[in-house]
């Protein structure tokens, strides 16, 4: 048969190993069919008695053939088993070497994608820091804010006390002049400015929630970053010696949900530039602060100048007008003097032409008793009678220039109470301005607090 000794070497060689896996699968062995040779020689017997030895008996040939089929399937079998080892060998070793090499791709894979994950959690956690930072810094100018709109409210207090006190000027002082104006315009700019500022303040605090919104969008960005981050560092830490490890056979797909990895680049970079647009606006609306606190407070301050200046003007005008006229009413009081002096001066002058008009009088009463052709118009007559005429002319003279200098002394009076109740107009319209209105300028606030500083 094929194979001979050498096959049967072989295959006792390849028996002391552990056998392999049958490749070809086992099947009986087809039923030979053998017919009976009849021994019908001279020697034959046709006898019963060995009938039964005689039958179903094999050939020699048969029984070599059906050996060597034996020696050639074992031999067949043991050449398969030992290619199918080989090959099984070969299989393993590929496919360990093909699943070492994939562990290393993924654990590759996953160092990159930690190094991008850590990039954009880095960025991100910037930027929280950073706007963070910046809504701190927009807090503290809002609250400089709102410390310059409450330090406008003694200005406003100021200026609308000052108006209030000046309408209690008496007349003619009662007057629309310069500082009514100033403090007219000082109001409203201070009315404009609460205005300004609050409007400034609603800006801030929407300013100061948007920073808040993105911080917090930013904030779960990152914090999803961050259990990404542990869960990948964690997966490339698995090897093949880890205890932890189990089939998971329903994880191995794409999610439907899942992002790409331009997606979820885009995400965090939309994330960021929205942040970045924000915090830029947040600066720019700080420096926008900044300056309307800076000239809200150089306007007030300049208006406030304005006012005192004004103030200082109309008081030296004032008093000036209060010195002029104390210095009439110091003529008029002398004139009045005067002329009460001259009243007293005429009316003793006509008492003193009493004397005399009585005696001229007498004297013509008594020559008008003269008898007969003694009343004669003689001189002393005419002179007598002149001398009356004389006498009451200056008396009337006299009585006519007592009547004007008395109307005289009237109208000096007039003036007097004139001057002194004018005085009096400008003492109190000095008072108002100087003491209740200036005096309480002096608490007007600095530059400092206007400015939101204190």
């Amino acid at each position: 048969p094929a194979g001979g000794p050498s096959a049967m070497a072989q295959a006792g060689v390849l028996l002391t190993k552990e056998p392999a896996p049958q490749a070809v699968p086992a099947s009986d062995l087809p039923v030979k069919v053998c017919e009976v040779a009849l021994n019908t020689g001279p020697d034959s017997s046709s006898g019963l008695a060995t009938a039964g030895f005689r039958t179903a008996k094999y050939l020699l040939p048969e029984w070599r053939r059906s050996n060597s089929d034996l020696y050639h399937k074992a031999f067949t079998g043991c050449e398969q088993a030992e290619r199918g080892r080989a090959e099984a060998k070969e299989l393993a070793e590929h496919a360990a070497a093909t699943a070492q090499r994939a562990q290393q791709d993924s654990t590759a894979a996953l160092g990159q994608r930690l190094q991008d994950i850590y990039f954009w959690k880095a960025e991100l956690q910037k930027e929280i820091e950073d706007l963070d930072a910046e809504t701190g810094l927009l807090a503290a100018q809002k609250l400089r804010l709102e410390k310059a709109l409450d330090a406008t409210k003694v200005p406003y207090a100021i200026a609308t006390d000052n108006l209030q006190c000046r309408e209690r000027r008496q007349p003619p002082d009662l007057v629309s002049d310069e500082v009514e104006r100033e403090l007219l315009k000082e109001a409203e700019l201070i009315r404009n400015i609460q205005e300004l500022l609050k409007r400034t303040l609603t800006q801030a605090g929407n300013q100061m929630r948007l920073n808040r919104d993105h911080k917090e969008v930013c904030e779960m960005d990152w914090s999803d970053k961050v259990e990404t981050y542990n869960i990948d560092d964690k997966c490339g830490r698995y090897s093949n010696q880890s205890t932890n490890i189990q089939f998971h056979p329903s994880s191995v797909k794409f999610e439907e949900s899942a992002s790409t990895p331009e997606t979820w680049a885009k995400f965090s970079h939309d994330n960021i530039y929205r942040a970045e647009r924000e915090k830029l606006a947040s600066i720019n609306l700080r420096a926008l602060i900044d300056n309307i606190l800076h000239d809200v407070s150089e306007d007030l301050r300049m208006q406030c100048a304005a006012v005192n200046e004004a103030f200082a003007k109309r008081c030296e005008e004032l008093d000036d007008t209060k010195h002029k006229l104390e210095h009439h009413l110091k003529k008029i009081l002398k004139e009045i003097g005067d002329q009460e002096a001259n009243i007293a001066a005429l009316k003793e002058a006509i008492r003193d032409k009493e004397a005399p008009m009585k005696v001229a009088q007498t004297r013509l009463y008594d020559r008008s008793f003269r008898p007969n052709i003694e009343l004669c118009r003689d001189e002393a007559q005419f002179r007598l009678i002149s001398e009356a005429e004389e006498l009451t002319e200056s008396i009337e003279s006299l009585k006519k220039k007592l009547l004007e200098s008395e109307q005289s002394l009237r109208n000096l009076e007039d003036t007097r109470m004139d001057l002194e109740k004018e005085i009096a107009v400008k003492t109190n319209s000095i008072f108002i301005d100087r003491q209740k209105c200036m005096a309480h300028r002096t608490h007007y606030p600095v530059v400092l607090k206007l400015a939101g500083y204190q």
